[in-house]
């Protein structure tokens, strides 16, 4: 295999994720922090880094156990305790992995005074129009089923 074919193989992994909800709603969430982030928020450079690992660690446990919960379900298609075990051990480390994410937004943004700049900058009807249809677009994305992608014939 070739260094640029791993590059489509993990690019394809990629899209497969998509097909996932929990993927989808830890990619908006990473959206919307990184863009409130950029938006209201002087971040040193430490704190982006802080950030951005976060936000890369949820999405690639994610990914990580999408990977497991597929795999389990091909070698063992019917209902094994030690298959239920390992995917939920799996689903477990994303929870771990978000409830962190969660608290180590609650460090890095929980500013009063950024929450009254936020507010007073969505007070304009046409930026309180905006977010709210992204917002709408982001649950759509989430929540509408997406074609699971078949990955086999590497």
């Amino acid at each position: 295999m070739s260094f640029f074919k791993g590059f489509f193989y993990a690019g394809r992994g990629l899209l497969s994720a998509l097909s996932e909800r929990n993927f989808r709603f830890h990619l908006c969430a990473a959206a919307t922090v990184i863009f409130f982030g950029a938006k209201f928020y002087s971040f040193r450079i430490s704190e982006w880094a802080i950030l951005l690992l976060t936000c890369a660690v949820v999405l690639s446990l994610e990914c990580v156990n999408t990977a497991l919960e597929r795999l389990c379900d091909k070698v063992c298609p019917e209902r094994d305790d030690l298959i239920k075990k390992c995917k939920d051990i799996a689903a477990g480390a994303v929870l771990i992995a978000a409830i962190f994410a969660a608290a180590i937004g609650v460090v890095l943004f929980w500013n009063i005074e950024k929450f009254a700049e936020i507010a007073f900058f969505f007070s304009e009807p046409i930026r309180l129009i905006l977010m709210i249809v992204g917002f709408a677009a982001e649950i759509l994305f989430i929540f509408l089923p997406r074609k699971k992608h078949n990955n086999q014939g590497e």
